[in-house]
């Protein structure tokens, strides 16, 4: 039997969704584990709801269940008696929620988890993608679900898909009416009472700069729909962050609603056994005394308050310095290689001293002073402040003392400076905090500009070992002191619910050192790189992790291979390709899970855009012109207008032809391992790429149908299930050589650098197969079937790669059922005869042996001979003249 559940103490988004998802499962019976809110109730009392013939959980056999779908919830403390089934291994979960995960969280073999405003907006995506229509009813009590959990489309975590829905329920019929009725309703006068009395209990704390007010009183009746009357207070009062708690009866049903990232009322009331999101939340407390529970609830306020930045916290590091001695020309080339606009300057004793300006360098350049120490030009009139300090110290430093940068100094030694970018940031961004909300929960922290908790997509998307590794690095890593972060293609997969779990970790400090400490921890084999400042842990199951530290490139040319020196995350982060690799999750326990962006990438996700980090990307690394394709290809995106015109300009500038071969093959490999490779490929041409590899090479329409006539035999190969590797990338390489006539092919594998075996194949392997091709046309105009013996011979030796494109590039079936016989049935043939056994026949061992085999393989393919009795017996016939005495007993029988 077919379950559709909620929680407990059910609202309007908990019946929207079971409605909704009763269309999703037809034949699932509507159950309420529990109770329902007075709204609710109401409700219930004046629908047609009769129709779902919804029960009680007293009313069915748990035993019976066999596929439990639930809805609005997915923790054990919110689903009753159903808990009492949730680990039968027999049953089958489905989950539609959007709560964020606790410690009793539930995963089910289905999981659809979306951080939008209630969760009859997720079923009412599936519905728009699926073509399903609701009836009027079910669009009113959907959009009774979705305006209830939204605050009528008001909350601060209403997202764009929770408008779309809402359109698209009234497009269908939800009735507006109906919907006021039951959610706007004149307030009781027990509603007006009880919330003249939370009005007088207000009472406000103020906690690492963050004021919040709480709100609680006894009544002696239960009064309904108290959220409404939490945020009637919340707007009455403009208050950023309510909590209320009021005792009814024998229990305490407590609310609180926050606009501020500093204070996640969902964490608070998990506390207590509730939870909710990080601006919305509710728990129900039992057999507590309410003087208890308010004693309880503003300590543990204190531990979850998360702290107003401050200058550790905005600051860049670890910084680029100038000594007392440097010369303007040594600070104008600092400045130039790592784009800053102001650097400290340090005395003897690595004492800050002075700041000096990329302005006051580039007068002294004009003047031709390059010589002049900066110590003779620096500003020494400026402010310095420690990590401890706050906004508004900074802002001091930055605009009284008209300073560039701030230097961070902690018992006198520079661990940071903040400069007005960072300021800046952090101050418009923090204005626009819940602006989008799709974005998720967030915190603004200088350059950091955007900050997104993905601790919940960790705990959903990743398998359990993998998570486990995770928190165990950010364990070591607040043991050494050291931050570390997760990076690159699995942060942007994660975020696009893509499976990888090629795991790369940026240690900013030694990262060798953290992996050798990382080790010592748990089972696990560490390689190290020293040159490179890199480790790979490998795990007992295969699972391995690449460990780097923290570093920034500079480019003496363009074309040329980086320098690298230790950064900080960011300057880490910018040295990558494009915006959306450029993303990180801090594994820090204090801040695990925590997603920072920089560079925009969030942004480019949603857009589905390709974006490079700054203008000259392509000249310092043109590889990243075959990436960006990649990339486009790859996730569907598109590349973005100025990319492009980055891109065209690059390739006008020829700077591919500095860099090598080698590097090139890297990048081609990859495209060619693409599942778009056909569109890939299409794209490198309009952007005149291939004419780099050789000005012959194109794509044209006959070489794209070449490539999906070999995507069609490679699948044809996968099918068989041989076992047998082959390189898929080899194989399109052969067919985008097809242009290539002569040594056209083997001069670029040359210069490619393949290596001496692929070369190999492409130099004797490929003209075979281009021969073999114009053969078997002629034969196939004869009338007679070639002989297994024929075809076998034509194609003995070749790889599976040139295999595969010879049937791409055949264009009769006939052909290309010789080729299948001969990889299917032909190659596997053997004898069964060897020297030893014509040996003991009799024949005296010689070179000749080997025309006596291809002999029997011969008749052997050609079915002429089948067992080794008849292999013997055609040996003796057709080789007797060569037969000398015997070397054994005559009368022996060879077996």
């Amino acid at each position: 039997m077919d379950v559709i559940a909620t929680h407990v103490n059910a609202d309007f988004d908990a019946l929207g969704s079971m409605i909704a998802a009763k269309r999703l499962y037809p034949d699932a019976v509507l159950v309420f584990p529990g109770g329902q809110e007075r709204g609710l109730r109401d409700f219930l009392l004046h629908s047609t709801l009769y129709a779902y013939d919804v029960k009680r959980v007293r009313d069915i056999d748990l035993a019976d269940v066999t596929r439990l779908i639930l809805v609005d919830v997915r923790s054990t403390a919110r689903i009753g008696k159903f808990a009492e089934i949730i680990h039968n291994p027999a049953l089958e979960i489905h989950i539609y929620d959007h709560h964020p995960a606790d410690e009793q969280t539930i995963h089910g073999q289905f999981e659809c988890i979306q951080d939008v405003g209630a969760t009859t907006t997720i079923i009412t995506q599936l519905f728009i993608e699926q073509g399903i229509i609701p009836t009027p009813d079910e669009s009113t009590m959907m959009m009774l679900g979705l305006y209830e959990d939204t605050g009528h489309l008001l909350f601060s975590g209403t997202t764009p898909e929770d408008f779309q829905a809402a359109a698209f329920l009234l497009q269908h019929g939800a009735n507006l009416n109906i919907v006021a009725d039951f959610l706007v309703r004149e307030m009781t006068s027990e509603q007006i009472d009880l919330l003249s009395e939370l009005l007088k209990s207000c009472e406000k704390i103020n906690v690492n700069g963050v004021e919040i007010t709480i709100a609680s009183t006894t009544v002696n009746d239960y009064v309904g729909d108290i959220s409404s009357l939490v945020h009637k207070l919340q707007e009455i009062e403009n208050l950023n962050v309510l909590i209320v708690a009021v005792r009814m009866e024998d229990r305490i049903f407590m609310v609180g609603r926050s606009r501020l990232p500093e204070m996640h009322v969902g964490e608070l009331f998990q506390e207590f056994g509730g939870g909710g999101h990080a601006f919305a939340a509710s728990a129900t407390v039992r057999d507590m005394p309410l003087a208890q529970l308010l004693n309880r609830l503003e300590p543990l306020i204190r531990n979850h308050v998360r702290s107003h930045f401050e200058a550790g916290q905005l600051m860049s590091a670890p910084v680029k310095v100038l000594s007392i001695d440097s010369t303007i020309e040594d600070a104008r080339e600092l400045m130039t290689r790592f784009n800053f606009n102001a650097i400290p300057v340090l005395d003897d004793e690595q004492q800050v001293v002075g700041i000096i300006t990329r302005h006051v360098v580039e007068k002294a350049a004009h003047h031709k002073l390059l010589k002049m120490i900066v110590s003779e030009m620096m500003n020494t009139d400026f402010r310095m402040v420690p990590s401890t300090a706050s906004l508004a110290e900074l802002q001091q430093g930055i605009m009284e003392h008209n300073q560039r940068c701030v230097p961070v100094v902690d018992a006198g030694i520079l661990v940071g400076v903040v400069t007005r970018t960072d300021l800046l940031r952090y101050m418009l961004k923090d204005r626009q905090l819940f602006a989008d909300k799709s974005q998720g929960f967030q915190e603004q922290s200088g350059l950091q500009l955007k900050r997104k908790n993905l601790r919940r997509l960790l705990a959903t998307q990743l398998p359990e070992s993998v998570r486990d590794v995770l928190t165990q690095l950010g364990t070591v890593a607040d043991r050494l002191g050291l931050q570390v972060y997760l990076v690159g293609g699995f942060v942007r997969d994660l975020i696009l619910r893509q499976q990888n779990l090629d795991v790369d970790v940026v240690v900013e400090g030694n990262g060798i050192f953290f992996a050798e400490a990382f080790a010592k921890t748990t089972q696990c084999r560490v390689r190290t790189h020293e040159k490179f400042g890199t480790a790979v842990i490998a795990f007992p199951d295969g699972f391995k992790i690449d460990i780097a530290s923290a570093r920034l490139e500079y480019y003496d040319k363009p074309a040329a291979l980086p320098q690298v020196e230790h950064a900080s995350i960011r300057h880490d982060l910018y040295r990558r390709d494009f915006t959306i690799n450029a993303l990180t999750i801090s594994l820090n326990q204090t801040h695990f899970g925590q997603m920072l962006d920089f560079f925009g990438g969030q942004r480019d996700l949603k857009d589905k855009a390709v974006r490079v980090l700054h203008n000259l990307s392509f000249i310092e690394d043109p590889t990243r012109l075959f990436r960006a394709v990649r990339f486009e290809q790859r996730l569907g995106f598109k590349i973005g207008k100025q990319t492009e015109r980055l891109m065209r300009s690059a390739v006008q500038l020829r700077s591919v032809k500095q860099i090598s071969g080698l590097r090139i093959l890297h990048e081609l490999k990859q495209i060619l391992d693409e599942p778009r490779v056909v569109a890939a490929l299409g794209r490198l041409d309009q952007f005149d790429l291939l004419k780099f590899i050789d000005p012959r090479l194109s794509f044209g329409p006959h070489t794209a149908g070449l490539f999906v006539a070999a995507e069609r035999a490679s699948s044809w190969f996968d099918l068989l299930y041989t076992g047998e590797s082959y390189r898929r990338w080899l194989l399109y390489l052969l067919c985008l050589f097809e242009n290539l006539a002569g040594r056209g092919a083997v001069r670029v594998s040359e210069w490619l650098g393949l290596s001496a075996a692929d070369h190999a194949l492409i130099r004797d392997q490929l003209p075979k197969a281009k021969k073999l091709l114009k053969l078997m046309k002629q034969r196939k105009n004869k009338l007679s079937q070639p002989l297994n013996s024929e075809i076998y011979f034509w194609f003995d030796g070749l790889s599976v790669e040139v295999l595969l494109y010879l049937m791409a590039c055949s264009d009769q079936e006939k052909l290309r059922r010789w080729i299948s016989l001969y990889m299917t049935e032909l190659r596997k043939e053997k004898i069964i005869l060897n020297g030893d056994d014509l040996i003991s026949l009799g024949f005296t061992p010689g070179r000749y042996f080997q025309n006596i085999f291809t002999a029997l393989l011969k008749a052997r393919l050609n079915h002429d001979i089948l067992t080794r009795e008849e292999e013997i017996r055609f040996v003796k016939e057709q080789y007797i003249n060569l037969m000398a005495q015997p070397l054994v007993d005559p009368h022996r029988h060879v077996e």
